[in-house]
């Protein structure tokens, strides 16, 4: 499975695009739509090299997610993806929503563990409780 259109609107519209380097909420450099592998200050990119990041980041969790067991639905997959780009995958490789997900836990519970990831640096933001609930949403889709 591949991320679908729906998931990429979605991780641009939660990300949003900045052409030049800036700290994200914890402090780390970031460019494009999230990226931040090797970002650094005064780096600049064009709107191209953002899309080209986008789609390289997101073959990394899209890899990621196909191990996954249980991903059988397009939004259970894309749900998970955006997880993994926002949160990382170590963290959820450790998580409760993974062991959730793969013990075949009830929808309501699942997506319930997606709303606990609302904090960033000890705070919770609206941002990333906006992003929990499209994620909790994608869950269910089909």
């Amino acid at each position: 499975m591949k991320a679908s259109s729906t998931l990429v609107n979605a991780i641009k519209r939660f990300e949003s695009c900045v052409l030049t380097a800036y700290k994200d909420a914890k402090g780390v450099w970031t460019i494009g739509y999230g990226h931040t592998n090797g970002v650094k200050q005064g780096d600049r990119i064009s709107l191209q090299q953002a899309e080209n990041m986008l789609k390289a980041d997101l073959a990394v969790y899209e890899a990621a997610a196909q191990k996954v067991k249980r991903l059988n639905t397009q939004g259970k997959f894309d749900s998970v993806v955006d997880f993994m780009y926002n949160c990382g995958v170590a963290n959820f490789e450790k998580s409760t929503l993974k062991k959730y997900i793969e013990s075949g836990r009830k929808t309501a519970e699942i997506q319930r563990e997606f709303l606990k990831w609302v904090n960033s640096g000890g705070k919770p933001l609206d941002g990333l409780f906006s992003r929990r609930v499209w994620e909790a949403a994608r869950w269910n889709d089909g």
